[in-house]
């Protein structure tokens, strides 16, 4: 079963420490670090990520779709709120897999459960992430220890005997 993952993206930058004070000086390059850790942890977990970003302020706002491998990049049209999107979306999509949302707005929590998804907060998404983070970390350290971190170990065995016949030579 599929599973999905819809993030209020200003939400979680507002309330991410990190985030939110790179948004301080760059509102953009605030978005592309939460794209980048997203992007990381979609790729250990796997699923679908759908980050959905408010354009409801501009003039001649369109929908727009930006994609990352699984992860996609949701802009939304004028007089549309990230709310609003992830609202639609879920009354759409439920029942077609599990359906998480991340964002810290009380009221959509509310409105998301009464739809059939499930609801998960700005803090539990970083904790999450962390531990995601956490534990693939924990799984290359123990991948190098147990494969071994000599130089015998990381090169292409064809070359090895090159250099083995090289040192036999001497």
């Amino acid at each position: 079963m599929e599973e999905y993952l819809l993030v209020d993206g200003y939400n979680i930058i507002n309330s991410w420490p990190l985030l939110h004070s790179i948004a301080a000086d760059n509102l953009e390059h605030a978005r592309m670090k939460l794209i980048e850790i997203l992007q990381d942890y979609q790729g250990y977990r796997g699923g679908r990520i759908i980050i959905v970003f408010d354009a409801h302020l501009t003039k001649d706002g369109v929908e727009k779709h930006e994609y990352y491998g699984n992860l996609e990049v949701v802009y939304t049209k004028t007089n549309e709120t990230a709310d609003n999107y992830i609202e639609r979306w879920v009354n759409t999509n439920a029942g077609n897999g599990i359906i998480r949302v991340a964002t810290s707005d009380y009221l959509q929590q509310v409105i998301v459960l009464s739809r059939g998804g499930t609801r998960m907060s700005a803090r539990e998404l970083y904790l999450e992430v962390e531990a995601a983070e956490k534990e693939r970390n924990r799984e290359y350290l123990n991948k190098i220890k147990y494969n071994g971190n000599s130089l015998g170990t990381m090169i292409n065995p064809s070359v090895m005997k090159k250099l083995e016949r090289w040192r036999r030579r001497r």
